[in-house]
């Protein structure tokens, strides 16, 4: 079965679970830009879409589940095991931040904060789902995930995507890749990485995967410290172009989508953008650009 059915698939799958995020049109430096709003999507990103995906096709054991996170697909994963009457526990790194921590307590997972990176979170999950027997599931790097994230694409299509590129933010792999597969080439994909968390970059530049180190304002969504092999596989194939943005740009995107458009998003949801605002991507004349919008858990919480 080819990525298209599977992510076709599992857009009727996941319908009644998830959110249909709007698109707007909004101005930066002249130029017109749709904005794909997924930071709108339950729990503040697109991750609800992979583990609702992932889950709904579960033989789910009795130990229940068990993910390692960044923060975003920790609460996604939460959410949606207790939409679905699954126990869950989630391991999240320290710098996940007390937002996105608190925001996975709120779902009613057993949450474990642990020392270090997302791969120590990661090798914490792996000890747990042999100790126990859970079910894990991956943030980025396995099919039911891929298949979900790429129903954003699939959804903005539908909704009357025209665009001639799409800037996506990358952290390891999974939204991206969702977008890939479904595009198959039909349409520019521009990856956006932090210079200081940039596993898809450093892998095209290497011709294979490589550990990176991890570090800057959106480590705790963007962190990374492998691209997932899908991912990776899929952009080599199509040659994608990949760009790299400074903290500072992020964070002065992060202003601007305030600013401009009254969109409160977290660095890794406004690092797409810091490309085009920073001169990291350039546009052709006339080219019309599209930014994905992808993490709203801002930390600190403002509201609070």
């Amino acid at each position: 079965m080819g990525w298209k059915q599977l992510i076709a698939e599992a857009g009727t799958r996941i319908a009644p679970y998830v959110r249909r995020t709007p698109v707007v049109m909004a101005m930066f430096d002249g130029h017109w830009v749709a904005l794909k709003l997924e930071q709108m999507q339950h729990t503040g990103s697109f991750k609800a879409r992979g583990a609702f995906n992932t889950l709904l096709q579960a033989d789910v054991p009795e130990a229940g589940i068990v993910a390692a996170s960044g923060g975003n697909h920790g609460a996604a994963v939460a959410y949606a095991a207790a939409r679905l009457g699954h126990k869950a526990r989630i391991y999240v790194p320290q710098i996940a931040g007390p937002s996105k921590i608190e925001l996975i307590r709120a779902q009613g997972a057993v949450l474990q904060v642990v020392s270090g990176a997302y791969a120590d979170a990661a090798d914490r999950a792996r000890d747990w789902r042999v100790a126990t027997g859970a079910m894990e599931v991956h943030p980025y790097d396995a099919g039911a995930t891929v298949a979900g994230q790429g129903t954003v694409m699939a959804e903005w299509e539908d909704q009357g995507y025209d665009a001639d590129t799409v800037l996506i933010a990358v952290g390891g792999g999974g939204l991206i890749a969702g977008a890939l597969a479904w595009l198959a080439g039909r349409r520019r994909v521009v990856a956006v990485e932090p210079e200081t968390s940039c596993a898809l970059h450093a892998a095209l530049q290497g011709g294979a995967p490589v550990d990176v180190k991890v570090s800057g304002v959106a480590a705790n969504a963007l962190g990374a410290r492998r691209i997932g092999g899908i991912c990776f596989d899929l952009a080599r194939a199509q040659g994608i172009e990949s760009v790299l943005v400074s903290d500072a740009a992020i964070l002065e995107a992060q202003a601007v989508l305030w600013r401009e458009t009254r969109q409160l998003v977290e660095p890794a949801g406004a690092a797409a953008l810091a490309a085009l605002l920073s001169g990291a991507y350039r546009p052709a004349k006339g080219e019309r650009v599209a930014v994905l919008v992808c993490g709203g858990n801002i930390t600190p919480d403002p509201l609070t």
